[in-house]
């Protein structure tokens, strides 16, 4: 019955990030015509910067709707070790009292429940990830061109990472609840607060599985980027590979 459960849930996570992904059409339409871009026609301008703000939408456009598909899936981060939300280190020593004193299962039970919940937030990046290549301007794209590896990761750090905080801490706050972590937690402390001599300790926890949500979204983003940027198979257009094959 729990494993029938987990399968719907899979599914319907599945579809909820399929269905806010960024679509190619849609984020790629006035690719060259970015504000500060001269138009069509006009004399100033060879087109070539038509074509490469094309190409770093496209690019854009194909590396985060990789990164949020990857990401919202069922251990999306709890399967990935390189994005696994871990026990906070400020309540590793709690962790520690709790297995020794016989709770391994809870400390178990309350990671799984933090990476479930960004999991379920990680379908809302796509709308602002959308919305930042959009409202790109040319000299973001030239910017992003000549930068490094994860340049245009560090655009979208510098343009969304507030509102998907905004965005992702409220689903965070009901689905920590929903999927246990909150519980775990309560259990965890009230069990460490009760050993003699440990004190009270204290953690936001939806602050900090929010935080770690977005450390590793843009974590998959960058290295999405650099595939694009590295790797010739990573280039599924024509396009990516005219503005990166060079």
């Amino acid at each position: 019955m729990r494993r029938g459960l987990a399968l719907v849930v899979g599914v319907l996570v599945a579809c909820a990030a399929a269905a806010q992904m960024p679509k190619l059409d849609d984020v790629l339409k006035g690719a060259g015509t970015l504000p500060g871009m001269p138009a069509a026609g006009a004399n100033v301008g060879t087109g070539d910067d038509k074509t490469n703000a094309a190409g770093i939408k496209e690019a854009l456009a194909v590396g985060t709707e990789r990164a949020v598909g990857s990401l919202s899936q069922v251990n999306g981060y709890f399967g990935n070790a390189a994005v696994k939300i871990l026990m906070p280190s400020s309540i590793q020593k709690v962790a520690d009292v709790a297995r020794m004193a016989g709770f391994q299962k809870q400390v178990d039970e309350f990671i799984l429940s933090m990476n479930r919940a960004a999991e379920a937030a990680a379908p809302q990046a796509a709308r602002y990830f959308g919305d930042a290549i959009r409202d790109m301007t040319l000299e973001d794209v030239r910017g992003i061109l000549t930068g490094g590896d994860t340049a245009a990761t560090e655009f979208f750090r510098r343009k969304t990472h507030d509102k998907l905080y905004a965005a992702f801490k409220p689903i965070v706050s009901q689905k920590v609840g929903e999927v246990g972590a909150t519980r775990a937690y309560k259990d965890m402390m009230g069990r460490y607060e009760s050993v003699p001599m440990m004190g009270r300790q204290s953690l936001d926890l939806d602050d900090y599985v929010t935080n770690k949500s977005l450390d590793g979204l843009f974590y998959m983003v960058g290295e999405e980027e650099k595939k694009i940027r590295t790797n010739p198979a990573a280039r599924s257009t024509d396009l990516l590979k005219t503005v990166f094959g060079k």
